[in-house]
């Protein structure tokens, strides 16, 4: 189940993937054939021309690190892909001290908890509590901590890269031009788009109406959808800018921004505003999970990678009820049921409301990820819905764990 803010109405289920622009050739130092690169893991590469070869970790990072900022990806629920980036923030740290890490994962408006996080005034749990971690990004802390707790250790400044998610619902409602500059949390209007990356939009929005079952639209319904995207782009490359001290200053700090790998993808998003606003030295460097993953990697879509080792499978998580919340004056409504999933199967609908579930009230769309969460393996979840003029009692079956 995911909730909350643009990525949980649909966009960020394809904006996980691997991308980024080349910010300059990493010259590779070894020589292997492309299918030779993506056999042993743990190691860096990168594309000399067409050819993808492994490179030593140590050019890597002293040509990231030499430039203004480093964008860093991630898919948001791979554990590994946070280990490796604490990793390069390390190494990239060793360099070079003075540093600012921006994340996508808060809004603006909490920029003072993470000063005071940084600064050592709360604990772990008064961190989370008080930057709303489950309602504005609800992947599990544990996944971030050791990056917050890398920036707090060492007095890192953390950036909130985000915006609210009300910002990027009235967007994708509206359209960037029906909302004023006032109510635009400080961000201001794009750089229009490369035409690649529109036509990338444009695929994904057309997925994510058939994941709504949903025919596609009129024109404007896609511009809307685009214009909320260039929106999220522009506001985290305007916070990482600010961040890029002027060329004529003698102290500039190494500028790094975590985020979803698909919003810094050939340099479509972040690093396409960045430049449109003048930063122009940025450096991507992605994971790659899987040998499939690296054997699919092209020319342009980072300035160099690293290939995970693959994992043993875990045992199979609990289940998910399979639904995309937002939240909303009249509460948590369901806008998107995946096909297949638990709520699909038990009757749930796009457009309900969750009124209360095990005969607790929902308040927002973290009461409703607790309440997954808390369910054990083979046993009923009740659950209350406002369905039109309606109130239904659905029971969801959680099956039992093989």
């Amino acid at each position: 189940m995911t909730a909350g803010c643009f990525r949980r109405i649909g966009l960020a289920l394809f904006l996980t993937g691997a991308g980024a622009a080349l910010a300059g050739p990493v010259a590779p130092r070894e020589r292997a054939q492309p299918a030779q690169a993506c056999s042993e893991a743990g190691r860096w590469l990168a594309f000399d021309g067409k050819r993808l070869l492994g490179v030593p970790a140590g050019g890597v990072l002293a040509d990231a690190a030499a430039n203004e900022v480093v964008l860093i990806g991630e898919q948001h629920d791979v554990e590994d892909h946070h280990r490796w980036q604490l990793q390069v923030l390390a190494a990239l740290h060793a360099q070079r001290p003075d540093m600012v890490i921006g994340f996508e994962m808060f809004p603006r408006r909490v920029q003072p908890v993470l000063d005071r996080w940084v600064s050592g005034q709360l604990s772990t749990q008064e961190f989370f509590a008080q930057a709303e971690w489950e309602k504005v990004w609800n992947f599990p802390p544990q996944l971030y901590l050791p990056l917050f707790e890398f920036a707090r250790i060492n007095r890192i400044p953390m950036v909130a890269l985000n915006v609210d998610q009300k910002l990027i619902r009235a967007i994708s409602e509206k359209g960037g031009q029906a909302v004023p500059l006032v109510e635009r949390d400080g961000v201001g209007r794009a750089a229009s788009p490369p035409a690649a990356y529109r036509e990338f939009l444009r695929e994904m929005h057309l997925a994510h109406l058939a994941g709504r079952n949903q025919a596609p639209g009129r024109q404007g319904s896609f511009e809307n959808f685009l214009d909320a995207q260039l929106t999220w782009d522009r506001a985290m490359a305007e916070a990482l800018a600010r961040r890029v001290t002027p060329a004529d200053s003698p102290q500039r700090p190494l500028v790094v921004g975590i985020m979803g790998s698909g919003h810094i993808r050939f340099g479509h998003g972040v690093a396409h505003q960045l430049r449109d606003l003048g930063v122009t030295r940025v450096a991507s460097l992605l994971p790659a999970s899987t040998k499939e993953e690296c054997r699919s990697l092209q020319p342009g879509l980072a300035s160099a990678f690293f290939l995970l080792p693959e994992k043993p499978q875990p045992a199979p998580e609990p289940p998910r009820l399979g639904v995309t919340l937002e939240e909303g004056e009249k509460g948590v409504r369901i806008a998107q049921v995946s096909a297949g999933s638990l709520a699909e199967k038990s009757g749930l609908l796009a457009g309900d409301r969750i009124v209360d579930m095990a005969g607790r009230p929902v308040t927002g769309s973290a009461d409703v990820l607790a309440a997954v969460r808390r369910q054990p393996p083979g046993t009923w979840l009740p659950l209350k819905v406002a369905r039109k003029d309606a109130q239904l009692e659905i029971v969801v079956r959680f099956p039992a764990r093989s």
